[in-house]
């Protein structure tokens, strides 16, 4: 017997608990650090080939989609996702932005992904580049300053 009532209770379990997993990425950079500054959190930039990058997508499955981190990340960091898709459409003015921090961050000798941590004044505190298969943990241990990459 199909009981609507806890049918509608648990789709409405299944939304939160997706919606708790899900991080708060930005893409504007100029609001994210005025952000950082006034909640006196990090800014963690990913750089980053989501549709074509396969070291990019297992980061963001592997690391970055998990609970760990996305609670860790809530309450400590300001995440900015700085794409540069193949397939995806972009504004012109998020491409531009996206371009301009490619060179002032050095990405185009680095490769992708790399992930700047900048302080709350938007200066670079770590930097990394590549994915190694670390997992949720370990990347909040890098985060934190007690783990190398």
């Amino acid at each position: 017997m199909f009981h609507r009532n806890r049918f509608l209770t648990l789709v409405a379990l299944l939304a939160t608990s997706v919606g708790a997993v899900a991080a708060d990425w930005q893409t504007d950079y100029a609001r994210a650090l005025e952000r950082a500054k006034a909640e006196n959190k990090r800014v963690l930039l990913d750089f980053t080939g989501s549709d074509w990058c396969g070291p990019c997508i297992e980061l963001k499955k592997q690391v970055f989609s998990r609970p760990e981190f996305t609670a860790y990340a809530e309450k400590n960091l300001i995440l900015v996702e700085i794409d540069y898709p193949q397939r995806k459409k972009q504004s012109a003015e998020l491409k531009k932005q996206n371009e301009k921090l490619a060179k002032q961050y050095g990405i185009d000798e680095k490769g992708y992904p790399t992930i700047v941590l900048l302080d709350p004044a938007g200066k670079v505190a770590r930097e990394f580049t590549g994915y190694d298969g670390e997992k949720p943990a370990e990347f909040i241990a890098w985060v934190q300053g007690k783990t190398k990459k």
